[in-house]
């Protein structure tokens, strides 16, 4: 049994941190990867005409299930088996669910990812201690969300094996191909950005969006992908790494999981307190 998702521990240090959103495109494409949720995101999301309101609530859920306590977790996940139960449709010729087990396992297995793969990039790689705190916590949270005991590999190495045999499983999807196209033609976020500033914006979050894509996606889906990796590109990455890391540790710990700690709590509050959450609604 590990430890609660508390001030101090490892979940709680990494799981929100700041920085997690330079991997936001990554996990995307790692996600919709799978065949199944591929098929999910083509018949049931609406992310490609209102992709900033999805990336919203999704933030708000994470949020609620790491640092929303034992009731925020157990509600949220209530919710999301729920939502997910109304998922089905044809994916290659098979017919799927939303709760489809090994897609829903991959799902999580994405996001218990990210925070090591972003501390590895950008600010301090993980001791073997704090992964295994870590991993025990994330693997708790995978089982108030529904993930089989079998799909959550013992430890992290296991965890690392079967990431790896997964990556190497994917092949390019049309969903994949949709999700690129949107990052480069994405509306504007808020009404009251101009008009005309957008294209320009929205350029340059394309460029530095694929670029960390192509730099952080594990080399073997690169390739699968076509997108291509130089050695100028390496070299970028590395500097750009290297002005995060040194921006990033001079964030206290504490404040770098300080909005996602408070989304968490908010969301809680909300639907402990429905009246308020119909005027926000």
């Amino acid at each position: 049994m590990a430890p609660p998702v508390v001030r101090g521990t490892a979940a709680w240090r990494y799981f929100g941190d700041f920085r997690d959103v330079l991997l936001a495109g990554q996990v995307l494409v790692l996600q919709v990867a799978h065949p199944v949720v591929a098929a999910g995101v083509r018949d049931h999301s609406n992310y490609t005409e209102d992709p900033w309101t999805r990336l919203m609530r999704t933030g708000a859920s994470l949020s609620i299930y790491v640092y929303g306590g034992a009731s925020g977790a157990h509600f949220e996940a209530a919710r999301l088996r729920d939502l997910h139960r109304t998922f089905t449709g044809v994916a290659e010729g098979r017919r799927y669910s939303g709760l489809d087990p090994a897609a829903y396992a991959w799902v999580h297995a994405t996001l218990v990812r990210v925070p090591v793969d972003v501390q590895r990039f950008f600010g301090r790689p993980l001791t073997d201690g704090e992964l295994d705190e870590y991993y025990a916590q994330m693997c708790d949270i995978g089982r108030v969300l529904g993930v089989r005991e079998r799909d959550l590999p013992p430890d992290w190495a296991s965890f690392e094996a079967y990431y790896d045999e997964m990556v190497a499983s994917f092949r390019p999807n049309p969903t994949m191909t949709t999700l690129f196209s949107t990052i480069r033609t994405v509306p504007k976020p808020v009404r009251w950005l101009p008009d005309r500033w957008w294209p320009t914006l929205r350029g340059w979050q394309a460029r530095g969006q694929m670029f960390l894509i192509r730099a952080t996606l594990p080399s073997a889906l690169r390739e699968q992908l076509g997108l291509q990796w130089t050695v100028a590109d390496e070299r970028r990455f590395r500097r750009f790494c290297w002005v995060v890391r040194v921006v990033g540790g001079l964030v206290p710990v504490s404040v770098r999981t300080v909005h996602m700690r408070w989304i968490g709590k908010l969301n809680v509050w909300l639907r402990e307190h429905p009246w308020a959450y119909r005027l926000l609604s």
